[in-house]
């Protein structure tokens, strides 16, 4: 019995729109075409992952320099590019964000040390309450500068022992990035009632907030 309410407990509190209708999209669908509208003309953009799309989107939207943020997916094919697909962990995808940013506000380096402040990188396919290799630590390198300043930050942070195991972060080659279904965009801002909005998403997101109030643009102090 005990074990069936920690599983109960789980599955109320993970990366899961429940009441959500899924949606198995394809690349060129009208609903990517939509979101694939908002990002910005004119400004750089990387792609992370580290764990629930909801609670990385969040984060790199409150930073100072940042204009857009898209939830989705990287690491797999367009046939599987859906959240059914992937949440199930069905793919070789993982819930990723493609950020905008202005490289004259902010560097990709300190994009990275919002993406290392703002998760655990040494739990191997696991963030919080949830696990599968679609929640993987995974830097998603797109030149390879972005891969050398990768590999230089992570030697950086093991060199200076800021934790205390190993980390486990991949850097994988970008291939494609596929946003997700449109009710997934901003799914934070616009569910502040979720059960795993309240319990994760935003209590991850205050406690970025706090270690790093410099890069937060002052209408999220």
């Amino acid at each position: 019995m005990k074990s069936l309410v920690i599983l109960l407990s789980l599955a109320f509190t993970s990366c899961f729109a429940k009441n959500q209708e899924v949606q198995v999209i394809s690349n060129g669908d009208p609903i990517l075409e939509k979101v694939e509208q908002k990002a910005t003309k004119g400004l750089s953009k990387a792609v992370f992952a580290s764990g629930c799309f909801w609670c990385v989107e969040a984060v790199f939207e409150s930073v100072t320099g940042v204009g857009e943020v898209i939830s989705g997916y990287a690491g797999g094919d367009a046939k599987t590019a859906n959240y059914r697909d992937v949440s199930a962990g069905r793919t070789k995808h993982a819930e990723a964000v493609e950020v905008y940013y202005e490289p004259e506000v902010i560097s990709y380096h300190t994009l990275l040390e919002v993406f290392f402040g703002s998760h655990d990188p040494t739990t191997l396919n696991r963030q919080g309450p949830d696990a599968g290799t679609q929640y993987r630590s995974t830097i998603f390198y797109q030149n390879e500068e972005e891969l050398r300043q990768a590999k230089a930050y992570i030697d950086q942070l093991e060199t200076d022992n800021v934790f205390a195991q190993e980390i486990t972060t991949t850097l994988e080659p970008l291939e494609k990035f596929y946003p997700a279904e449109e009710y997934h965009q901003d799914f934070e801002a616009r569910n502040p009632n979720d059960s795993y909005v309240r319990s994760v998403s935003l209590p991850r997101l205050k406690r970025f907030q706090k270690q790093y109030p410099q890069l937060l643009k002052q209408s999220k102090h």
